[in-house]
């Protein structure tokens, strides 16, 4: 299976300045946040999400090189998802992350909580100095639509009469926004045509589903090593991702468990049993890869190159994580 680390080889150099440079931005004021975000950056996460700006950025580049412009605009991109991704632990109680413990669960909920402020605040200061209204404008949508995607998550819970639509709509503003957005940010860096940009917005948007419905199947079907947290966790918390929303037309008895929250002891794993046991996966599995399949198309109009051929390949990688 392809790895990230060679997907990404025509801007791993860029990514570890990255990581350094978030260190530094965010980590000078205070000690404890210093710690925090050495914390957050060191962690050994796949920075998909500033990986597509920045080979976006380079395929853009007549001379195949990034500006300070588009670098920041990564920065930003890695700032928001880590900021949510601090919230979104604290509010799921979750302790671990990518194998590790959680911000809150090591630093205490108190520093996670104003960590993930920090981070969202200081990103909007460095957005607001790139001086594109647009860009600000498409970021700052990007924040919005976390917080909704989150109320979202939370009113859902267990709620059984959930649909695909409500589902790929929640996942847009948990994932795919800021993966959408902050593509079609660094074509209006890029100075290219509307339609290209809405060309790359759509590539983002694509992308991000198919690889929020594969983190869905991961769930059921990944280890606890592989996925850094316990399986089945998000049906525990009555989070209905596609494998069950598909598996629910199948098994009506498993409506039963999730209307009363799992409460006996064997519920939960009987659910579990259910759903593998019906057509969700096998279905999930065709959702994730027609959306890659779609991400793709959206590609046509990027100049040829080592860059472009990483960005379509992305599409082959999320869905091989499947297997």
């Amino acid at each position: 299976m392809t790895s990230t680390t060679s997907l990404f080889s025509p801007v791993e150099a860029d990514l570890r300045l990255l990581t350094e440079n978030l260190k530094q931005l965010v980590g000078a004021r205070h000690p404890i946040l210093f710690a925090a975000a050495e914390y957050l950056f060191g962690a050994k996460g796949k920075r998909m999400r500033p990986a597509i700006v920045l080979l976006l950025s380079r395929a853009l580049s007549p001379d195949g090189e990034i500006t300070p412009r588009h670098r920041r605009l990564a920065e930003i991109t890695e700032m928001i998802h880590t900021a949510s991704l601090v919230h979104d632990d604290v509010v799921d109680e979750s302790e671990l992350r990518r194998g590790v413990p959680t911000v809150h669960s090591r630093f205490g909920n108190r520093v996670a909580v104003l960590a993930g402020d920090f981070l969202f605040a200081q990103s909007s200061w460095y957005l607001a100095n790139l001086d594109n209204l647009e860009v600000v404008k498409l970021l700052s949508e990007v924040i919005m639509n976390l917080a909704e995607g989150e109320i979202q998550q939370g009113l859902n819970r267990y709620d059984s009469s959930l649909g695909i639509e409500a589902y790929l709509e929640k996942s847009y503003y948990k994932t795919a926004s800021l993966i959408a957005n902050s593509s079609k940010a660094a074509g209006i860096l890029s100075e290219v045509d509307e339609e290209l940009a809405e060309n790359f917005y759509q590539y983002g948007r694509q992308i991000g589903l198919a690889f929020q419905i594969v983190d869905d199947i991961l769930d059921f079907t990944g280890s606890t090593d592989v996925l850094g947290k316990n399986a089945g966790s998000d049906l525990s918390s009555g989070n209905l991702t596609a494998p069950t929303l598909y598996a629910l037309e199948e098994k009506p008895y498993l409506e039963v468990l999730i209307e009363r929250e799992f409460a006996e002891e064997e519920d939960l794993a009987e659910a579990i049993a259910l759903i593998k046991d019906s057509n969700g996966i096998p279905r999930a599995r065709e959702l994730a890869a027609f959306h890659a399949r779609d991400a793709v198309k959206h590609l046509e109009g990027l100049p040829p190159g080592e860059c472009h051929q990483a960005l379509v390949k992305l599409a082959d990688y999320v869905l091989s994580r499947l297997y």
